[in-house]
This record gives C-alpha cells, sequence and structure tokens, in this order.
C-alpha cells in the first residue's frame, strides 16, 4: 500500500498539538522534536553463493533524557529514515507513558529476510550488530524484536556484542531466548498489554467483553497473541488476516483451530485455510467489516483517509505502531470513533522488555504469573492516566496519551537542563 504520509513528520504534528493543549512553550518541548542521533551504515554479507551483497541499516536515538534508548530492530524491505525516526519517537513516548525508565530508540535493516538463509541471516545481523555496537549497550541503548525478527536473532546481537567485550552481557538486548537470559512472557507482552486494553475500554464504555465482536489485522506475534487471549476472555473473533489475506466468518472463527493451523503450516500463511462457514476477504474488507472492535496489529499506514470513512468499528485498538494516518484520525474522530493509540496499546512489549532487563541487571528470574501480574497493573494504570487526562482536558485519547508522556519528556529534560 503506497504511503500517504511521511510518519516522522505526522509524529512531531501530534506532538505539537499536545504541546499546544497544555500550553508549553516552544522553548519547553522543541528538542523533542528530534532525534539525539541518527546512524545510517552499510552491510557487507558474503552469501551462500559466494557474492556480496551490500544492505543498508539505520539506528536511531531519539531521547536519553528518562534513561537508555530502547526500541526494536526492523528486517524489512520497505523500511527507510524517516519510518525509523518515527517509530524512535514512538518509542520514547510509549517508555514515558507507562513510566519505566526508558528513552527511546529504533533500528532496522532494509532486507526482506524470508529470501535470506538462516546462515545469510546469522552473519547479516552479526554484522549489523558490529556497525552499530558504538551506540548500544545495557546503560546506553537496547534493541528488541520487531516485524522480521525474533528471538534468535536477539540472542545472535547478544552473542556478538559479548564477542566484542569479552564478557557476556545479557542486558545489551531484551527479548532473548529464555536458555540466555530471555524473560518469561516477553514473547507474548505485546499482543498480551493489546488484550488488556482492549477488556478496559469496553469496560469503560460499559461494553461486555463476552460476545463483543472483533477484527484482527495480523496474526503474527502481537495480532495473533491478542487474538487468542481475546477469544479465551469470550470475544467473537469475526476476522482475522496476515500478509497472505483475511478470513471471515460471521458467526465466529475457531481461533484456537486457526492458530495451530498456522504453527502447522510451513507457510505460515492463511491462503490455504478453509473450514465451514469461513471465507476469505480482502485486508479492506476486514478494516472496514462490520465490528465492535477493530484491532490493526500488522504495519504503518494501514488505515488511511480512503478506508477511515467506510470504518464500521465502534472502537480501534491500535495494536502496530502507527497503523492510522493523521487525515484518517481525523475522519474516525468525526465519526465518533474511539481510538486507544497505539503507545498506549501496545507498550506491554517495552513493558515486559524492561522486566527482562531489570531480571539480567540482577541476575534474577520471575516466573511468569508475576510478569503478567504487574504487566496488568502498569497498563491499566497508564489506561486511567491517559482516560483521566482526556477528560480533564476534554480530548481525545491520542492527544491524551501524548499529553502524559510528554509531560514526563519535557519534565525530565528541564531537570537535567541542556548541556554544556
Amino acid at each position: 500500500m503506497a504511503k500517504e504520509y511521511n510518519p516522522y513528520k505526522e509524529v512531531v504534528e501530534i506532538i505539537e498539538e499536545a504541546a499546544k493543549k497544555m500550553s508549553f512553550s516552544k522553548k519547553d518541548y522543541e528538542v523533542v522534536k528530534y532525534p539525539e542521533r541518527e546512524l545510517k551504515v552499510s552491510i557487507p554479507v558474503e552469501m551462500d553463493d559466494g557474492s556480496i551483497q551490500v544492505f543498508e541499516g539505520y539506528r536511531v536515538q531519539h531521547s536519553s533524557s528518562r534513561g537508555p534508548c530502547k526500541g526494536g530492530i526492523r528486517y524489512h524491505q520497505d523500511v527507510d529514515m524517516d519510518e525509523v525516526k518515527a517509530l524512535a519517537v514512538w518509542m520514547s513516548f510509549k517508555s514515558a507513558l507507562v513510566n519505566i525508565p526508558y528513552g527511546g530508540g529504533k533500528g532496522a535493516v532494509k532486507v526482506n529476510s524470508k529470501k535470506l538463509s538462516k546462515n545469510e541471516l546469522k552473519n547479516l545481523t552479526r554484522r549489523y550488530t558490529a556497525m552499530i555496537l558504538p551506540l548500544i549497550g545495557p546503560e546506553r541503548d537496547i534493541p528488541a524484536p520487531d516485524v522480521g525478527t525474533d528471538a534468535e536473532i536477539m540472542g545472535w546481537i547478544m552473542d556478538t556484542y559479548s564477542m566484542f567485550k569479552g564478557y557476556t552481557v545479557s542486558g545489551v538486548v531484551t527479548g532473548k531466548p529464555i536458555e540466555i537470559g530471555g524473560s518469561l512472557g516477553r514473547r507474548e507482552a505485546t499482543g498480551r498489554g493489546v488484550m488488556f486494553m482492549t477488556r478496559e475500554i469496553l469496560h469503560r464504555l460499559g461494553m461486555p467483553v463476552i460476545g463483543t465482536t472483533v477484527a484482527i489485522q495480523g496474526m503474527g506475534k502481537v495480532g495473533g497473541t491478542a487474538a487468542r487471549l481475546l477469544y479465551r476472555e469470550g470475544c467473537k473473533i469475526i476476522a482475522v488476516s496476515d500478509v497472505s489475506g483475511a478470513l471471515f466468518c460471521e458467526s465466529g472463527l475457531d481461533i484456537n483451530e486457526i492458530t495451530e493451523y498456522i504453527s502447522n503450516n510451513e507457510q505460515k500463511t492463511l491462503a490455504e485455510y478453509e473450514a465451514r462457514g469461513v471465507s476469505h476477504i480482502s485486508n479492506t474488507e476486514l478494516l472496514t467489516c462490520r465490528v465492535d472492535v477493530l484491532i490493526p496489529a500488522a504495519l504503518e499506514n494501514q488505515i488511511t483517509s480512503e478506508i477511515a470513512a467506510d470504518v464500521k468499528a465502534k472502537i480501534i485498538v491500535e495494536g502496530a505502531n502507527g497503523p492510522t494516518t493523521s487525515n484518517a484520525d481525523k475522519i474516525l474522530l468525526k465519526n465518533e470513533k474511539t481510538i486507544v493509540p497505539d503507545i498506549l496499546a501496545n507498550a506491554g512489549g517495552v513493558v515486559v522488555s524492561y522486566f527482562e532487563w531489570v531480571q539480567n541487571i540482577q541476575s534474577l528470574t520471575w516466573d511468569e504469573d508475576e510478569v503478567n501480574r504487574t504487566l496488568e497493573k502498569i497498563m491499566i494504570r497508564a489506561f486511567n492516566e491517559v482516560w483521566d487526562c482526556c477528560e480533564k482536558s476534554s480530548t481525545n485519547m491520542r492527544t491524551g496519551a501524548y499529553m502524559v508522556a510528554l509531560e514526563r519528556i519535557v519534565n525530565a529534560k528541564k531537570l537535567r537542563g541542556v548541556f554544556p
């Protein structure tokens, strides 16, 4: 889908809007509009056939005012610097919103990782790690998985960094395999947070969880987890999708069966899935189907102004980063839709990444119940703070979330001052 916007420009506009609502002077928030560092690297990789390919990589640190920069690494063929900058800003605001001591960062490599062999992927990851090595570290900048990356890739990053240091540094990344310092509950954390926020907004709007109809775009780590957990809570999931297309069943999909199908399907797509009463629909049809809750949990720029006018869901819970363009946002608000914004809805991942980092630093392990219980407490506290801000300021949840986060970032910068 063609981009109708510059994601970095749009996130700056949201910051401006939140600052205006809070009567901040330009001096208070000007620095927040700009990343502290932007690194662009060329990554040569020897391919299995003996040829050399050079890939473009990035690491952006937006803000370290509240602590080390924190943010995932994305492997995707369409990524660019503006996208990485926007993702880094979102991470700063996400961390501030849930009030954990992190700033925001993001990394990416422009590559279709599915076209690489495991050996090529490992070599790419290790060389990329070496190229960004001066920026990362457990006290400086802590990567994590994102689109196109996973726990195994985080393990390679940790090992590469540790080889340069001469000793094991578990806390340099989060989202690692459990066996080498990862946290229980980390893989499901973002999707679990989406479930908590969906449940909470339903309660606030006086709607029952049981029987509420839901459509979910994306059946990966975020969407798939959210689908399973909401299904378990009693929601009726009537549409889901992945890169191959979408499934629809008005009486409700069997999410347990679909999850098992995906895990047992070598290609891991829904294109070949068949079941009684289930039809295949387009991505646009999923986004505009008649449901109570729509959860876009794929990539940015999915709900555009063209699609927004036809969105029938009462509630949009943004599982992905930046799935709604600013023009679409205005249309949805005009049509009285309730939007739980990305920096709140999908903050579960960074919260449990923080738990993992703390466990690594203290050489401790938490059980999964403790992780999930503390995650729920933090997410609901953040939701309540945003809700209260919205009521006090008579604004929507996106602006309210940015107001809560911006105040924390601005106050940290004021307390620290501008060096020198």
